[in-house]
């Protein structure tokens, strides 16, 4: 059980200073960078003058270990701006930090120091060393400093860190897991998806398989947003800055999205990074009444986001995407019934999809409201409606200060998968701002002109994304409706395979897709093929089984089910196809 009374945040944040001060005694001359806690670890940035490897990592968690041993108090005091530049005179990077700060107007700086060591840091902390938890050094990474392409780059060490040694071995034994399941490495042993150069990082090629399963969950997507009233539309691309200008993505987000060139025109175009604005332009396309609301649209149209190079990881952080994107157009009457419609759909997705879920209530941070569209009262309205909305119905939820939309609060559902990590996936978005914007309206009752409000939501999001998590939760194993093959037909020699290209075309007679092994290998290789390739099942025609008629059936979770007649086993995987088992 987790230890409750154990701030993590502040013990980790200590543990990346305890890493700093160890790399300290051991590279004398290192310079540095920051050092945050992160989820379940910490890491700290240096710039070291020799290169360092995963071989020195033993060594510098070594040392953490001895510092942390001697138990040393870590205390912390204010300093004056100049107090603090000549203290961190011989290292460029907090004094660039500390600049920054006397710009901002700060005119005192905290300082903390741990036994001989003292770096640049506001806090909290743990009172002593010995209070620091369990912890390992996991990895070494590139990251620019600050971010920025234009800075040098530094050597992240990146840690995880617990209040106990049982919760570290399980976070350990699950990242051990969660490396054998990496979609990176899955989706190319399985051939569902590669990555070229020629092509572009962030910009997958799906092969035929891959294809397939990203197919079906838009497929199914598709099947549940129908069944709640929206209807399919296609929008283009690439699209004038005019419409982002009135959105207000242009002025929040231009730095995100591709600029499109012309050869014949000068007019300013952009790839599209949502859907939204152009669902405005639908609507705005003819005249509304009350009586027509809501009007649900949905679009599965490419997005483009401008990611920065080091940040993409496989499918699940792209240049070039889709979502199971909609947008309602609605009255204010008819915000709870919609909100309740899309968090059905969600729940009967997640469910079949086998994953557990909960709801954050993510709410603007009204100290920072540079980041948003919108009046104050405005978002009070909104994010009260959306608070009673999950107080009504009964849904349990958390709040996420900060974590709204530019335009509106939001529902989020974060699920989590089998190994336990939670990813953001769906949503739920209330919007009062990007109407007026556009300046939409419909005819009310009374014959007065109003302007409705919009709902952006997305099922599972992008596919794409749900995809790569997918291929982790199910460690590969697609149950039958999503497997790219779902049956594998195994001849034991030449004679038997005009037998088995009947039974393949009887099979694809039924939609089951199906492929046939008729190399010249022996049949413990080509079954040991199709496991590898993880297809739910396989069937072996051999002599036994042309003369009875019957088909020896192998199931990837059930192991061998005997012979069985054509169609009992036509029933048995069109149900599971048919009930996405």
């Amino acid at each position: 059980m987790p230890n409750q009374n154990v701030d993590l945040e502040k013990m980790r944040h200590s543990a990346s200073h305890l890493l700093a001060a160890a790399v300290l005694e051991l590279h004398p001359d290192v310079k540095f960078g920051i050092g945050p806690a992160i989820e379940n670890g910490f890491y700290y940035d240096f710039d070291f003058k020799s290169p360092i490897t995963d071989l020195d990592l033993p060594k510098i968690e070594q040392k953490m270990r001895e510092i942390k041993n001697k138990k040393y108090v870590v205390s912390g005091r204010q300093v004056s701006i100049k107090e603090a530049k000549e203290q961190f005179k011989e290292q460029p990077y907090k004094l660039e930090l500390i600049s920054d700060l006397e710009k901002e107007g700060e005119k005192e700086i905290g300082t903390y120091t741990l036994g001989d060591f003292t770096d640049l840091c506001r806090g909290p902390h743990m009172e002593n060393t010995s209070e620091i938890g369990e912890f390992k050094l996991t990895s070494l990474a590139g990251a620019y400093w600050k971010g920025s392409e234009k800075n040098k780059m530094l050597t992240r060490i990146y840690g995880v860190a617990f209040a106990t040694k049982e919760e570290l071995e399980s976070y350990l034994n699950m990242l051990a897991e969660a490396e054998k399941r990496d979609h990176r490495k899955l989706g190319k042993e399985l051939g569902l998806f590669v990555f070229s150069d020629l092509v572009g990082s962030g910009l997958p090629l799906y092969t035929f398989k891959g294809a397939t399963v990203r197919k079906e969950i838009l497929n199914f997507s598709n099947e549940l947003q129908k069944d709640i009233g929206y209807q399919e539309v296609h929008t283009p691309n690439m699209n004038k800055a005019d419409l982002f200008k009135v959105s207000g993505h242009y002025e929040k987000f231009k730095d995100d999205m591709f600029r499109v060139v012309s050869n014949y025109s000068k007019e300013e175009y952009y790839l599209k990074p949502m859907n939204c604005p152009h669902h405005t332009q639908i609507y705005a396309s003819q005249k509304r009444s009350y009586r027509d609301l809501p009007i649900r649209i949905a679009d599965f149209a490419n997005l483009y986001r401008d990611e920065k190079p080091g940040e993409l990881t496989g499918l699940t952080r792209l240049r070039c995407f889709c979502q199971d994107d909609g947008h309602a157009f609605c009255r204010e009457d008819q915000i709870k019934d919609e909100f309740m419609n899309v968090l059905g759909a969600i729940k009967i997705a997640l469910q079949t999809y086998k994953m557990e879920y909960r709801i954050r209530l993510s709410l603007w941070d009204e100290n920072h409201r540079e980041k948003y569209l919108g009046e104050p009262e405005v978002w009070e309205k909104s994010q009260k409606l959306l608070e009673e909305i999950l107080v009504e119905n009964k849904i349990d939820y958390s709040v996420g200060l900060g974590e709204a939309a530019m335009y509106g609060p939001k529902m989020d559902v974060l699920t989590r998968d089998s190994l336990g990590r939670e990813w953001q996936i769906s949503t739920i978005q209330l919007d009062f701002i990007m109407p007026k914007r556009f300046e939409l309206t419909y005819t009310d009752s009374d014959g007065q002109e109003k302007t409705p409000i919009m709902i952006h939501r997305a099922i599972v999001g992008s596919p794409e994304r749900f995809m790569g998590i997918l291929i982790e939760h199910y460690a590969g194993e697609f149950p039958v409706w999503l497997a790219p093959v779902q049956v594998k037909i195994l001849p034991v020699n030449d004679a038997m395979i005009v037998y088995a290209v009947a039974l393949k075309k009887a099979l694809e007679d039924e939609n089951i897709r199906v492929e046939m092994d008729d190399r010249a290998e022996s049949l413990g290789k080509k079954i040991r093929n199709a496991e590898l390739e993880k297809v739910p099942y396989m069937i072996i025609m051999g002599e036994k089984e042309k003369e009875s008629g019957k088909l020896a059936v192998r199931s990837k979770k059930e192991g061998d089910l005997g012979a069985i007649d054509l169609k009992e086993f036509l029933k048995r995987i069109t149900k599971e196809i048919k009930e996405k088992q």
